[in-house]
């Protein structure tokens, strides 16, 4: 089954690589799906087979190319509850919480956001690359809440994974980080790869690295002990924030990866303030909000989630608690 579209090539597409111009002429699949169903042989010039995706299109015949039914995607719905924000055929925005991964991968084959969106939109996934799955354009580790989209179809996957490259969208995040950074406002540039020395980790490097600045605002200080700040991304690196933040001098609270020993700015804290922020068993980082262009209709869009209730506890124990010991 599946559908043929057929195209006829005009005098303008002569010398054109046959990807390039079906992808142009189709809309909505990207070259790379379009060059997987040339090979697959699902592309014909005049009833004959096309194998070749740079083979150069013929003005005046007729192409089709032949879209096969999605498969069904290999991780399988699961009804996990999801907290939507925003939804139409092409995307679905979600506030993610704390604690759950998106993409099945080892340790992690189900019970991920990917088997909840399967779940929850079946019935509207078109496919994307042939597969009739969920597109996943950006990640947020799993133990970072906050904004998320998540494409529905193909065209959108294409459109928004372009954007995300391309940084054509605004994101902000917000960060409980130990001490109080100065200046209150500012940016943190490096280059960001593996650690040296251990090799599951990022870290700020002077070789091999991908450049990385992160844009940073306090929010609000709680004495010297610890601050709440606003981070923007100019750039996407794995653990940019997180990384970026503790080679500045102020981790994030409760990052099991790059906070390394009981910060000093701790003994400003009262007691209680102090076990529970030294006890929190995230990072405390949140995708507070993120906008972009509607894939489809280039309406623009803009999304925020609230404090998850772990932080906000958090930022509520220390309202009264600062000390200056």
């Amino acid at each position: 089954m599946g559908e043929t579209r057929e195209i006829l090539a005009p005098p303008e597409a002569a010398g054109l690589r046959a990807d390039r111009f079906l992808t142009d002429a189709i809309g909505g699949l990207s070259r790379s799906r379009v060059k997987a169903l040339i090979e697959a042989g699902q592309a014909s010039r005049a009833g004959v087979r096309v194998h070749d995706p740079a083979e150069p299109v013929r003005p005046g015949e007729l192409y089709a190319l032949h879209l096969p039914p999605p498969e069904d995607a290999v991780p399988q719905p699961q009804d996990i509850p999801l907290t939507v924000l925003f939804e139409d055929r092409h995307l679905i925005v979600l506030d993610k919480p704390a604690g759950l991964v998106v993409h099945p991968a080892p340790g992690n084959r189900d019970g991920t956001l990917v088997n909840a969106v399967l779940a929850h939109a079946a019935e509207d996934l078109t496919g994307i690359g042939g597969e009739k799955r969920p597109g996943i354009v950006h990640r947020l580790d799993k133990d970072t809440s906050g904004v998320m989209v998540v494409a529905k179809s193909e065209r959108a996957h294409t459109a928004l994974s372009e954007a995300f490259a391309a940084r054509d969208l605004d994101r902000e995040y917000l960060a409980l980080v130990w001490g109080l950074p100065a200046p209150a406002a500012g940016e943190i540039e490096g280059d960001i790869g593996r650690h040296p020395m251990d090799r599951k980790r990022m870290a700020v490097v002077t070789r091999n690295g991908k450049h990385a600045l992160t844009r940073y605002r306090t929010e609000r200080g709680f004495g010297a002990a610890c601050a709440l700040l606003r981070c923007r991304l100019a750039t996407g690196r794995t653990h940019q924030i997180r990384v970026h933040l503790a080679h500045l001098g102020h981790p994030l609270v409760g990052d099991p990866v790059y906070l390394r020993r009981t910060p000093a700015a701790a003994r400003n804290l009262a007691e209680a303030p102090r076990e529970a922020l030294l006890a929190f068993p995230r990072q405390a980082l949140h995708a507070a909000t993120l906008g972009f262009r509607h894939p489809v209709t280039g309406e623009a869009l803009s999304f925020s989630a609230e404090l998850p209730p772990d932080m906000a506890a958090l930022l509520r124990l220390l309202e009264p608690s600062v000390t200056a010991r």
